[in-house]
């Protein structure tokens, strides 16, 4: 039930960071796993956020400074919550997950789905998935055929030099008509061969062409953009909206993958779908979420109408039980957009994650720590810094 105006003014009373177990289902300290974020009001409303792989130095930032910085700090909307970590070094997945959180949580005190909240507009979203590299060329066509079949329109393929035209041919003779995206992954450079890579590439009829040089070298990105009639994608070079306008300032591209968790979250992300559209650029939404509470911010964030590209989703015949009730998943080929439900429109299902806790913790505002850590099944409490 919505019981917060707009005029309210928000404080966390209640912070709780839960480790997990990565996917593998490997047992132990739970490092480089996702980290789930619960803040709660003082009248019992949780929101949820997630940083996908938290490694040591993300974990201690995250509970012994911004997440004690957001319990000291008020806000009226999610947008203002960032100010509680200005002063911090920047780390956006940190950020990001934390900076969700809020925005869930301010939209669930109002009753209001997160997608309206960013100021969405649709229903439905159209699905793609990425497809790592596979041991052969007959092994890619197969799995695409397997994510076809399940109903996805685009497929990111991921090249480099030598593993590149060959594997694009070789799925646009089977799908002649199926949307095909390169995600280069900064593997080029400007050498004489992966230039003429590259141009191969541009006339196999490419949505984009994502991140062929390394990341942050606008500059070479913005020679290969003005020479190819496919659009240079950027993703990697962007962790925040400031580098996404020094992108465009270059013409280093023309396409955008807005992923929430590089640009510091939902606050961030919003902004960066706003800049790109008035630069002209295109846009989808990635995401390196990793349960279904970061892919269920990125869905809300996709129904904004300026990210008219797939968005990205797990591919058929991912494994392991989903953390959010509903799994969010296409369904031949398509993504509905939660309006029934406030917030995220999944709720967490707590079963499921304490079947792949590693270690939770409540943080004070003053960076005290209540531990409840799991180790072999069983559980200990305790209090720590």
């Amino acid at each position: 039930m919505a019981h917060t105006d707009s005029a309210t003014a928000t404080r966390i009373v209640e912070l709780e960071l839960i480790r997990l177990r990565p996917q593998s289902g490997v047992r132990g300290t739970g490092a480089d796993g996702p980290v789930l974020v619960r803040v709660a009001d003082g009248e019992g409303v949780s929101g949820w956020g997630e940083l996908p792989r938290a490694t040591g130095p993300q974990w201690e930032a995250l509970a012994s400074a911004f997440a004690p910085a957001l319990l000291r700090h008020s806000w009226r909307r999610p947008t203002e919550a960032g100010e509680a970590w200005a002063d911090l070094p920047w780390d956006p997945a940190v950020a990001g997950a934390l900076d969700t959180a809020c925005w869930d949580l301010w939209s669930r005190q109002r009753g209001t789905p997160l997608s309206h909240a960013l100021g969405g507009e649709r229903t439905a979203l159209t699905a793609g998935v990425t497809l790592p590299r596979q041991v052969t060329v007959e092994s890619v066509v197969t799995e695409v055929n397997r994510q076809v079949g399940a109903g996805f329109r685009r497929i990111r393929l991921e090249v480099e030099p030598g593993w590149d035209a060959d594997v694009v041919r070789a799925v646009r003779g089977s799908f002649p008509f199926l949307v095909l995206q390169a995600d280069a992954g900064g593997r080029y450079t400007e050498s004489p061969a992966d230039l003429d890579a590259l141009r191969v590439l541009d006339g196999l009829g490419l949505l984009a062409i994502e991140d062929p040089f390394a990341p942050g070298d606008l500059a070479a990105h913005g020679r290969l953009a003005s020479e190819l009639r496919t659009p240079v994608a950027l993703g990697r070079s962007l962790d925040s909206v400031e580098d996404l306008g020094e992108a465009i300032r270059a013409e280093a591209g023309g396409a955008v993958n807005v992923d929430l968790t590089r640009l510091g979250g939902l606050t961030s992300a919003r902004r960066a779908v706003d800049r790109a559209v008035d630069a002209g650029w295109q846009v989808w939404c990635g995401s390196s979420a990793v349960t279904g509470v970061g892919r269920a911010a990125a869905v809300a964030l996709a129904s904004l109408s300026g990210a008219t590209l797939p968005v990205e989703m797990p591919g058929a015949g991912g494994r392991g039980r989903d953390l959010v009730v509903p799994p969010v998943r296409a369904h031949d080929g398509v993504v509905p957009v939660p309006l029934t439900e406030s917030g995220l429109g999944h709720g967490v299902d707590r079963t499921a994650v304490a079947g792949r806790t590693a270690q939770t913790l409540l943080v004070d505002a003053d960076g005290t720590r209540e531990a409840l850590a799991e180790r072999g099944g069983g559980a200990r409490r305790g209090r720590g810094r």
